[in-house]
Order: C-alpha cells, then sequence, then structure tokens
C-alpha cells in the first residue's frame, strides 16, 4: 500500500536494470480492490477461484500453523500482487517457484513471483504460515476470539486476515476446502459440509467442504469442545449443530432457538425459493461477543443473544442472509442493504406467520415510534457510509422499504420479486441499484422515487409513502408526538421486542454505527 516515491529519472533507470524486455508491460495489482469504505480491503489483479486451507491449532497455546493454496487467474499482466494477511509467512510459492514477499500496511502481503504473470494465467499460490491469532490486531481490534477451550474467527465485514491469506473482499467469491487438525477431544468447525475426520497420534484432522462461491468474511472457524446434533433436510441436505459444553444458563434457550434451523429453513425456501448450499447449520461458541452473523451454511451465533430465553426470530435473521447477502452478496459495503434490509424484513414475516404481529404493523411501528428529530432518519440504507453501516436504520428504515414497496405493487408481484432476485443473482454480487432495476422490471412499475424516498433521502418520509392506499389506517400524516410516540389506538406487535433484541446481531465492534450494535 505504501510506495517509495522514486524520481522519474532513476525509476526509468531502475527498470532498464531489472525488468526483462518480455516484461516491460507488466505491473503491481492495486492494494485494495476499490471500495470507498474499505479502501485497504481486497486487492486488484487476480481473481481467486479456490482456497484449501490445510491447519493445524494448539488451543492452549493459541498458536496456528497453516498452509493455504489459492488458486487464481490473473485479471492483468502481474509484477506483483497483494494478499490480505496478518500472520508470520515463512515461505511462498507462485506456480510451484519461490516467491519473494514483504509486507505493508494493516494487512497488506506483497508477492512477487519469480516470473511476471501474464493477463488470464491460472497461477496457483501456496502460502506457508504461522502466528497466534489473537496477538495480530488492526488499528487496536480483532476479529480472533480466545475461548476457554479455543478460538473462533467470525466477524464482519472482515475476519480472514486473522487466519488465512486471502482476496478479502466479497467481490471475490471462492470455493473452499478447510482441513483442520486439533488435539483429540477438540473438534473443528467450519462451513459446509463434513467430508471427514481421522485421528493420528493424539490428534483429529476435520475435513470440510463449501463447494458453492463463498465470501472471505463468511468462511468461518471454531475450535474447542462442542456437543453437535446432525440430522438431514427433507430433501437430504446435511444439517450439523453445534454447541460449547460451558453455555451455562444460555444453553437450553440456544439450542431451543438453533435446532429450529430446519423448520425455519424450509419455510424461507416458500419465501426466497430453494435453499442454495450443500449444508444447514449453526453454532453456538462460548465467547462473550453479543453479535451473531450469517457465516455461510452454519451461521454464528452469541451465547448473549438468548441471554433472555429462547430467540428464533435471530435464526431467521442468519438464515435468510443465506439467499439476501451470501449467496447474493454485496458489490460493495455501500450495499450493505441488501443484506440487511431483506433479513430484518423476513424476521416481520416470520412475525407474520407466528401471529405476532404482520409486517405492515412492525412497519407502522417502526415508522411511528421514531419522531421526525430522531438521528436514526439522517442515515440513507442505501448508501449509510462506512460508520453506519449497521445503524439500525439500514435494517428497519430498510425493512419498512420493503413493506412500502410491497403496498406499491402487491403481494403477488411483491412475493414474485424475493424469490426471483436471489435466483437470477445466484452466488454473484449486487448493488443497491441493480435491485431496483430488477423490482422495476419484474413489477412493470416506475419505483425509483419509492426507494429515493426511502433509500438515500435523510428525514422522515411523509407516512403517505409508506402505504398511499390506506393513509387513514396508519399514523397520522404529521410527524408523531416528539416522544416518538405511536398514533393513539395502535398496539405494539407482540413480536416487537423479541424482534429488537436481534438488534445486537451485527454487533461487531467494528463498523457499526450508534443506534444498532448488531448483522
Amino acid at each position: 500500500m505504501h510506495r517509495k516515491v522514486i524520481a522519474p529519472s532513476v525509476l526509468a533507470a531502475s527498470l532498464l536494470l531489472v525488468i526483462p524486455a518480455s516484461a516491460a508491460g507488466y505491473g503491481p495489482g492495486a492494494p485494495g480492490i476499490g471500495d470507498p469504505y474499505y479502501p485497504a480491503s481486497g486487492n486488484g489483479g487476480y481473481d481467486v477461484s479456490h482456497y484449501d486451507l490445510r491447519l493445524q491449532y494448539q488451543p492452549k497455546t493459541d498458536l496456528l500453523e497453516g498452509t493455504a493454496t489459492l488458486l487464481a487467474t490473473a485479471k492483468q499482466d502481474l509484477s506483483r500482487f497483494n494478499l490480505d494477511f496478518g500472520l508470520k509467512v515463512s515461505e511462498i510459492r507462485v506456480n510451484g517457484a519461490k516467491a519473494k514477499f514483504t509486507t505493508s500496511g494493516a494487512h497488506e502481503l506483497e508477492v512477487t513471483p519469480a516470473k511476471p504473470l501474464a493477463r488470464n494465467t491460472p497461477l496457483s499460490v501456496v502460502v506457508k504460515y504461522a502466528g497466534k491469532p489473537s496477538e495480530f490486531k488492526v488499528d487496536g481490534w480483532s476479529a480472533w476470539a480466545r475461548t476457554p477451550d479455543g478460538g473462533v474467527a467470525a466477524q464482519e465485514p472482515d475476519s480472514a486476515v486473522w487466519w488465512f491469506p486471502s482476496n478479502d473482499h466479497p467481490l471475490d467469491k471462492a470455493t473452499f476446502d478447510v482441513s483442520v487438525n486439533v488435539p483429540d477431544g477438540t473438534q473443528a468447525i467450519s462451513n459446509g459440509v463434513l467430508q471427514s475426520q481421522t485421528s493420528k497420534l493424539g490428534w483429529t484432522r476435520f475435513n470440510w467442504r463449501s463447494n458453492k462461491p463463498q465470501a472471505t468474511y463468511l468462511a468461518t472457524l471454531a475450535i474447542g469442545k462442542f456437543d453437535i446434533t446432525t440430522d438431514r433436510t427433507a430433501n437430504g441436505l446435511p444439517v450439523l449443530n453445534a454447541y460449547s459444553k460451558d453455555l451455562g444458563d444460555n444453553a437450553g434457550a440456544a439450542r431451543a432457538s438453533v435446532e429450529r434451523t430446519t423448520e425455519v429453513a424450509e419455510w424461507l425456501e416458500g419465501v426466497f425459493g430453494p435453499y442454495p448450499f450443500n449444508a444447514l447449520g449453526g453454532y453456538v461458541p462460548n465467547v462473550t461477543s453479543g453479535y451473531a452473523l450469517e457465516t455461510q451454511t452454519r451461521p454464528f451465533y452469541s451465547p448473549r443473544q438468548f441471554s433472555n430465553g429462547a430467540n428464533v426470530s435471530v435464526v431467521v435473521h442468519e438464515l435468510a442472509h443465506q439467499w439476501y447477502g451470501d449467496s447474493v452478496s454485496v458489490d460493495g459495503w455501500k450495499d450493505i442493504w441488501v443484506n440487511e434490509g431483506f433479513a430484518r424484513y423476513s424476521q416481520w414475516l416470520w412475525s407474520e406467520k407466528e401471529g405476532e404481529g404482520t409486517a405492515q404493523e412492525l412497519a407502522d411501528w417502526a415508522y411511528a415510534s421514531r419522531p421526525a428529530e430522531d438521528p436514526f432518519w439522517q442515515v440513507k440504507p442505501g448508501d449509510p457510509g462506512a460508520e453506519n453501516q449497521f445503524h439500525g436504520a439500514v435494517y428497519d428504515r430498510g425493512a419498512i422499504a420493503l413493506q412500502a414497496l410491497r403496498n406499491e405493487i402487491g403481494d403477488e408481484k411483491f412475493f414474485q420479486i424475493l424469490k426471483g432476485w436471489p435466483a437470477e443473482r445466484a452466488y454473484g454480487n449486487a448493488k443497491v441499484g441493480d435491485f431496483v432495476r430488477y423490482a422495476e422490471q419484474a413489477s412493470g412499475k416506475p419505483l425509483a422515487q419509492l426507494f429515493e424516498t426511502w433509500l438515500y433521502t435523510p428525514g422522515k418520509p411523509d407516512v403517505s409513502a409508506l402505504n398511499p392506499a390506506q393513509p387513514s389506517a396508519r399514523s397520522p400524516r404529521s410527524a408523531p408526538p416528539a416522544q416518538g410516540a405511536p398514533a393513539a389506538g395502535q398496539v405494539e406487535p407482540r413480536s416487537w421486542k423479541k424482534i429488537a433484541a436481534t438488534n445486537s446481531v451485527h454487533e461487531h465492534g467494528r463498523g457499526s454505527g450508534s443506534g444498532h450494535d448488531g448483522h
């Protein structure tokens, strides 16, 4: 990321001395993929198709040793490229030959292959490394959680740099094989399907495979002592849930919630279409955090999510992300609404199904309970800014936008869109504008102004923008009282507090805006 400034004449002379004629047109890949929210995230110049991670972890010392093999393709003529990584590297090979490497910035690993790489050239990158993930910090922050019996990697917007080298941005998704060796009696949990489990000389190796494109922040690793339950769905998909053995008073509520994963996923298939991946499940490690995360095929849940009893709503939220966020991922982090607005709305739909308040009632309550002067209304869900990426407005105002869309186009078209969008964009990336254009095409209606009002215009919209067909049945057209009280006669939906309890779902300590400490 940081380059020494060299006088042009000196630079020209040095190029003549060290760069062969055949490499004259080659240049370094960019140290960032171009995301304005996180300029250092990801890298330019190549595209990864597969990660093979072969790891060994000792819980007592937090020592992680690894060999990562990345299969990729050069997207330009490359003299050098970057990986995102924080642990100490001992050797890198590119296409079998030793490569030179150095570090820069907070987590940039600069790799110079023995020979320049021509555009469209397939490449294999093998990185050998070791270190203690808990000792690596970025701006004083860590995505690796030590636990009494191991460690956990599960964070957003990034966690990969703590345990494997990568092109760390959702734009570069890949398939994963994760093989982890741990002391006997300890388990290693990751994404996808457990392919095999073998023991030798006091160590047990777990081999996991996630066979659909997966963003690097959605790769997870949990090492510890777990109680594991397994099952299969009606369609034959393997279900694996894992619970730390020392969850204390939260153990029962955690199980009572996460064990409903199959039921929730089957219901979501009716809303969003066929489940997009090769496995289901969830895990609850003994961490002290309060958030949850949609780690692909196997969401992560903090025990604190269940401190007030079972809450299936958080399971609904994270499983909805398997369609909206995991299969269809953000193009850039400014597009977070295509993840979170839909996951929150799925909670409203679950409430509707359970008879605990319709989506309209929840939208009305979310609208009426915040006065016009509340800073909540100044956050733009369609581009909230890095500091407000996980602000409550991205969730609740983002979900209100979907209810407004439903009111505008009717249930038939609305639910066709909820299924059609993840089918059309499966395993890819999308911007907010892509969804707006899709909704207009699918509904046959101009919708730009609706989305401009709810996603991009600071301030509290007039209530008629939520449901123009029935303004008299909703909150008054004037703003609610200064304290944000709902209109006379409005009753708080039974599910409101339960859903609000999941507002810590994405409290990950980085990038969270005020007003929301949850994913």
